[in-house]
């Protein structure tokens, strides 16, 4: 596993203002309910009625997110700047929260964000969209690692405050923590850029924004493309194991590279050929037994071994393929479930969609004096847990709406 403070975090960074295109690129800011229907995109299509449920599912994975990292404080898991190894079997639980969650919430999140990137180049050019990600990923990163992460990292400091002053600790331990998200994600809309101007060159102005009407590929495709997944993930982790961390530019889980890689991709693509605008229901009901049984594969795999086992080892294997079979087949259910039955916006789903860029920025921070304000309690790690949590969420989105509320504060978040 990852040192402490190099977590596995997650969170969409790509949800639209109010009232702009369901394509568009901005970070955090949810739809007016006044504005039902997007502007005709770069290639003069129809207006079309706004994603809802792909706000409404950015908020329920940055509710994952943040008891994700509840999980690993009070689990068996120390890859979190604040942590209480579980003394009781509770702890258990939490760990087996903490490994379904990250077989497919991180290449979850990149989906979603390459859903909306190239509307957002095809409406601001490749230079216009550059600036816009340095902005909005940029400037979180940088705020992070010189504000945040200090008071973060605070009292991981305490136990080595007789050795070395904080100033090198603080170099010697730098990593963006939660924010390698965000890192990796400008890193990504870098490389996309950078295809886009070789791909215009060679394209009609019109086919490089073309869109066309269409439906989610077929059960071939999805278990061809699963299984490349598994093929390409088992075949990495020969060089990158799970567990691996890849330090100075701090990505938590490297081992997951390829699903990030190929579900962002995927994203994009989906947005060029139509594949979110409607999924059928069956494709859901499809999915959810297969996502059932990988969960299972998941649980039994990492009881086994599978995730310290030597590549390639059968156990490892079976944990790899479980992993991928439960990601896409997971991902299936709740895009399916959300655009069935979750693709509108009362007042509450508009704050909780608008703030929850602010919440993965600031989440750790508040996690961490959570968890020092609760040291006191000596409970087991399943109670601790749910009180912890069950506070977390609203501290999280109070503190991500009071900043929101600095003058300027919503050009980035």
């Amino acid at each position: 596993m990852v040192p402490p403070s190099r977590s596995e975090s997650l969170m969409s960074l790509e949800s639209p203002p109010a009232g702009s295109a369901p394509h568009a690129p901005p970070p955090s800011a949810s739809p007016s309910a006044a504005s039902p229907a997007a502007p005709a995109d770069a290639a003069g299509a129809a207006p079309r009625p706004r994603l809802h449920y792909l706000d409404n599912l950015r908020v329920a994975l940055t509710v994952l997110v943040v008891l994700h990292h509840v999980a690993v404080t009070y689990g068996n898991i120390p890859v979190w700047y604040y942590v209480e190894s579980a003394q009781d079997p509770t702890g258990g639980l939490l760990d087996l929260l903490a490994v379904l969650n990250q077989a497919f919430f991180m290449g979850f999140f990149f989906l979603v964000s390459g859903f909306f990137v190239p509307g957002s180049h095809d409406r601001k050019g490749g230079r216009g969209f550059l600036r816009g990600r340095l902005v909005r990923l940029g400037i979180p990163l940088l705020a992070f690692l010189l504000l945040l992460r200090p008071v973060a990292t605070l009292g991981v400091f305490q136990d080595y405050a007789d050795q070395l002053p904080y100033w090198l600790f603080y170099l010697v331990s730098w990593d963006p923590g939660p924010l390698w998200f965000v890192e990796t994600l400008l890193v990504f809309c870098l490389v996309y850029a950078l295809l886009r101007r070789v791909g215009d060159r060679r394209a009609a102005p019109a086919a490089a924004t073309a869109r066309t009407a269409g439906r989610m590929p077929g059960p071939l495709a999805v278990a061809g493309f699963t299984a490349a997944l598994i093929v390409l993930t088992a075949l990495w982790r020969v060089l990158v194991p799970v567990g691996s961390y890849w330090p100075i530019i701090g990505v938590a889980t490297p081992a997951y590279m390829p699903q990030y890689v190929l579900l962002f991709a995927v994203g994009a693509l989906a947005y060029r050929r139509g594949w979110f605008d409607r999924i059928p229901a069956a494709a859901g009901w499809a999915a959810l037994p297969v996502a059932l049984a990988g969960a299972v594969g998941v649980g039994v795999g990492a009881v086994i071994g599978g995730t310290a086992a030597a590549p390639l080892h059968w156990s490892s294997l079976l944990y790899t393929t479980a992993e991928g079979v439960f990601a896409v087949s997971v991902i299936i259910v709740l895009l399916c479930l959300f655009q069935h039955r979750f693709n509108s916006q009362r007042a509450l789903g508009r704050f909780l969609s608008a703030n929850a860029y602010a919440v993965y920025f600031l989440h750790a921070v508040v996690l961490v004096g959570l968890g020092y304000a609760f040291a006191w309690w000596d409970a087991p790690a399943i109670a601790k847990f749910a009180v912890v949590g069950a506070l977390s969420l609203p501290l999280c989105w109070g503190a991500a709406a009071l900043l929101r509320a600095v003058p300027g504060a919503k050009r980035v978040f």
